[in-house]
């Protein structure tokens, strides 16, 4: 009995430290890129794009990433374009600048999406949807890319699916889709698309788990680093961090792309001040004339 205490706890103390872990660990910056659809099913033309739409509101909604999307960035290019037009005051107008990087692209093509119906009648329609005693079941199927940003190699991929079934009453729907919709999430269909989204961040958070996290040095003043990463990506103080200067960029002679590049640690630093988009950090080993703006800041 003594022994199988001890092994709750030990196992007990392991998952909190695991929780504890994963609570620290700094949030890595993900852009999630328009689904494709080539799933054949053309009554729904913004299947692809609404479908990204909900993976990138479920990746915040972990609280495990910095997310961009690629119509976000399409927005904000816009709205800075047009300020640097003449047609607005240029002190209150959006001002160009460089859009945040993301360590790993997000992109997805839709395999399956349909629902089989069996037995019973329509029953009663309202608006599309129906309620009958028909059985039905839905399944949907997404192939999920997570791409280096830097080099433009596929980091993983996976095939993500989601099925749900009903029987005796059910809902179902005729006519136009709104996956967004909360009528269409009670159907099998609408309930295996959010099994598809649940599973979709479960492993994109897996194997960006195994994509070190990095961010830059903005500049050094009085001493301190400032590091472009704050309490937004969850850096906490007293974190140990290494400053490291990148060589030249290897670029493979047959493909053109770019490999990577070697990088000499010149710096440790310890993080002293989080604010929420940007930390000062003393320097623990280095000299700050050593360190300059742009240089690698990792774990």
């Amino acid at each position: 009995m003594k022994r199988l205490c001890v092994c709750l706890v030990v196992i007990l103390g392991l998952a909190f430290a695991g929780q504890s872990e994963a609570a620290q660990a700094l949030k890595k910056t993900v852009a999630v890129f328009d689904f494709q659809n080539d799933s054949g099913y053309t009554s729904y033309g913004n299947l692809g794009q609404d479908l990204s739409m909900q993976l990138s509101d479920a990746l915040v909604q972990s609280g495990q990433f910095i997310v961009l999307s690629r119509k976000d960035l399409d927005v904000v290019m816009a709205e800075q374009d047009l300020a640097a037009s003449d047609r607005f005051a240029k002190s209150k107008t959006a001002q160009i600048g460089k859009i945040i990087p993301a360590q790993i692209l997000i992109k997805g093509r839709v395999t399956e999406f349909e629902e089989k119906t069996a037995g019973g009648g329509q029953g009663v329609s309202f608006k599309g949807f129906s309620i009958g005693g028909k059985k039905s079941s839905a399944h949907m199927a997404v192939i999920i890319q997570l791409v280096d940003s830097t080099t433009g190699e596929i980091i993983d991929s996976k095939r993500v699916d989601g099925e749900a079934k009903s029987g005796g009453l059910s809902i179902g729907y005729s006519g136009s889709i709104d996956i967004n919709s909360s009528n269409f999430k009670k159907t099998p269909l609408g309930e295996a698309v959010q099994m598809v989204i649940d599973r979709a961040v479960v492993y994109v958070a897996g194997k960006a788990g195994d994509v070190p996290w990095q961010g830059k040095v903005v500049t050094v003043k009085d001493g301190l680093v400032f590091v472009n990463s704050g309490e937004n990506a969850g850096m906490t103080q007293g974190k140990m961090l290494s400053i490291l200067r990148e060589g030249e960029a290897l670029i493979d002679p047959d493909t053109g792309i770019n490999l990577g590049s070697d990088a000499t640690e010149i710096a440790r630093v310890e993080i002293a001040d989080v604010q929420e988009k940007f930390s000062k950090a003393k320097i623990v080993s280095g000299s700050a004339e050593e360190i300059k703006a742009g240089d690698l800041v990792k774990e």
